[in-house]
């Protein structure tokens, strides 16, 4: 009689396991958390190097959602655009910052997403022009692209949206990598090393004023080198997501003058699964509140121009935020 009534105990067990899997459990359960139904307490911002424009940026956006959301939220440093962007993949950050280029490869899967598709990023917005400065001294006597031949020069770090950046300005002047000594540094150790002398020239892709080439101007006599204007055209024909752009004078200490070049924007990025709701609050704490901003760029983000250069698709909070405004996709 025991082992009967074990028998029975364990069947009728099985039964209800059955049961209540039909309805409550499985993918398909109405209950189970899908695309866009990703409820947060915690907002990681994965931003750049701590001198760059992303680190200090992060860290006041990350303020702004917590003081409006009440979401505990915070920035990280990071190694920018490119390792941004396989963090959202792997969800391994909430927001991150990247440049609308990098997005449109990863989105795709191409250039250095070939093998690395990332299918989940949605964007938020894009911010401001990320200028390409190709920062050396006057000492140098570097005063054009085709200078840099032979020279030691920090192209930016590996798998950065910097270096790809420094490969496509190269190509449209005639010049690869191997014409150069290459250099894979940070904004700060690129900063670093002309101030040492161990490299000659850099490029840093970021928003201007950018910290490490304020830092570097304020020991060293700098000079910012021009894309002409023939090369930014040829450059923007093959490359759609450049546009013409310039480093006004006095943007840094002791350049005088106007500097010709091209920028990308920069922009944030989230996971597809978190919540319309979430990204919503999000995108308006950031809009609504620019005033806070401090840093030199915050004159530039603004709602209406949030959709420009947008290259992947917008989050549906983002959506509704700019519904809501009467901002549309370019």
């Amino acid at each position: 009689m025991k082992k009967r009534s074990l028998f029975l105990s364990t069947a009728l067990l099985l039964v209800l396991s059955v049961v209540l899997a039909a309805c409550g459990g499985g993918s398909g359960g109405g209950s189970s958390e899908g695309e866009g139904n990703k409820e947060v307490d915690f907002i990681g911002i994965a931003t750049g190097g701590t001198g760059g424009t992303y680190y200090p940026l992060g860290g006041t956006f990350a303020k702004i959602i917590e003081d409006e959301t009440g979401i505990k939220s915070s920035a990280s440093t990071s190694g920018a655009s490119a390792e941004n962007m396989a963090a959202i993949k792997d969800s391994k950050t909430e927001i991150a910052f990247t440049q609308t280029d990098i997005a449109s490869y990863a989105s795709e899967g191409t250039e250095m997403f070939s093998d690395n598709k990332v299918e989940n990023a949605r964007g938020i917005a894009t911010l401001y022009p990320e200028t390409i400065q190709i920062v050396t001294t006057k000492d140098s006597g570097i005063k054009s692209v085709e200078d840099l031949k032979g020279k030691v020069v920090s192209v930016g770090e590996a798998g950065s949206g910097t270096l790809l950046n420094a490969k496509q300005i190269l190509e449209v002047h005639g010049i690869t990598l191997e014409d150069l000594e290459a250099r894979n540094l940070s904004f700060d150790d690129s900063t670093t090393g002309i101030q040492d002398g161990t490299i000659d020239a850099a490029f840093i892709t970021s928003g201007t004023p950018t910290g490490a080439v304020e830092g570097l101007a304020a020991t060293e006599d700098i000079a910012i080198v021009p894309v002409e204007s023939g090369k930014i055209s040829e450059l923007i024909e093959k490359y759609p997501y450049y546009s013409e752009d310039e480093i006004p004078a006095g943007t840094y200490s002791k350049v005088d003058e106007a500097v010709t070049t091209v920028a990308v924007r920069a922009m944030l990025v989230t996971n597809a699964d978190i919540s319309e709701e979430v990204i919503y609050d999000v995108t308006k704490a950031i809009f609504e509140n620019t005033d806070a901003i401090t840093h030199a760029k915050g004159e530039l983000i603004k709602a209406e121009d949030g959709l420009k250069g947008m290259g992947i698709e917008l989050h549906p909070g983002a959506k509704k935020y700019f519904d809501e405004k009467g901002v549309s996709m370019e």
